[in-house]
């Protein structure tokens, strides 16, 4: 059923929404059949999980929007999935790389430069670090440990939700949704941390595979997705955004949150099909075989 107070412009404006949505999947699904029939095996679970960010960030946003109590669980649906997309896309890079052993191989006396962001862009006293099989396992743990607390949060959040201890928008030093909500954004700048490092440095290696347009993707899926519903929903929980009855200023600032994910996540989706469609194939030198300054070249 239609939303209480729903006019024909509200409408019209859910029913557009909803067939943005559907497109979306839609596109997904021929990107997908592409992927499966394209690129070789080892690469195609991963990119088609990575595809599947927007329209599955698009689809919750669209259930959450036709139902507004389920707002609380289609956020939490999101928020793991994309938690595991971003351990996905670094294991994306290296597998773009040839593999560990390879990448290993091409930067045998290379360095990570880790004054990147979000977490030490502005420290540059740090020191760079030799890129070893060690150092590629701490990257990896940095988004691993993304996608295995994620879920662990957001499920005592839920528990907690359910006996009435957690509300989502009391930020009460007092309340749990406070230090989750902390904690949870914690291992978020870690995760995107060791993204960072990696993209740092494989981007001039891969850039024949455009890994700066997919990384640009990525990006904004992180922004729009997490920064601008944070923001929205401050400016809700304040008051900036009024209410207009029945809906709350919390209720208004939840479906414009909603209302525009769903328009960037049908953009996001038309424009991967574009940047993902295309064959894969191994780095061939001399054209993919760039590295940054400083580093020792490899000949293959």
């Amino acid at each position: 059923s239609l939303p209480a107070g729903l006019d024909l412009p509200g409408r019209f404006l859910f029913a557009t929404l909803t067939l943005m949505t559907l497109i979306a999947i839609l596109v997904f699904i021929e990107e997908a059949v592409y992927i499966y029939r394209k690129i070789p095996s080892s690469k195609r679970s991963i990119i088609i999980w990575i595809n599947a960010a927007a329209p599955v960030i698009s689809t919750t946003s669209c259930i959450g929007m036709w139902v507004p109590r389920s707002t609380m669980f289609t956020d939490f649906t999101a928020g793991i999935f994309f938690a595991i997309v971003i351990h996905k896309f670094l294991m994306m890079m290296i597998k773009e790389c040839g593999g560990q052993k390879v990448l290993l191989r091409r930067f045998e006396n290379g360095h990570f430069t880790i004054t990147t962001g979000p977490c030490c862009c502005c420290c540059l006293c740090l020191p760079r670090v030799p890129i070893t099989r060690q150092t590629l396992f701490w990257l990896k743990l940095g988004t691993f440990q993304f996608a295995v607390f994620r879920p662990v949060l957001v499920f005592l959040s839920i528990v907690l939700w359910t006996n009435g201890n957690y509300v989502l928008y009391n930020l009460s030093p007092k309340g749990p949704a406070l230090w989750i909500s902390c904690f949870i954004g914690a291992l978020t700048l870690f995760a995107l941390w060791a993204v960072g490092i990696m993209f740092r440095k494989v981007r001039i290696l891969l850039k024949c595979k455009n890994i700066i347009p997919k990384f640009a993707l990525y990006q904004f899926i992180v922004i729009l997705n997490h920064l601008q519903t944070v923001i929205i929903n401050i400016f809700a929980t304040q008051k900036i955004i009024p209410c207009a009855p029945p809906l709350s200023s919390t209720a208004r600032g939840s479906y414009i949150a909603q209302q525009l994910l769903i328009m960037e996540m049908f953009l996001i989706t038309v424009i991967s099909r574009v940047v993902y469609r295309r064959k894969y194939h191994d780095l061939e030198p001399p054209e993919c075989m760039a590295e940054e300054p400083g580093d020792k070249k490899q000949t293959p």
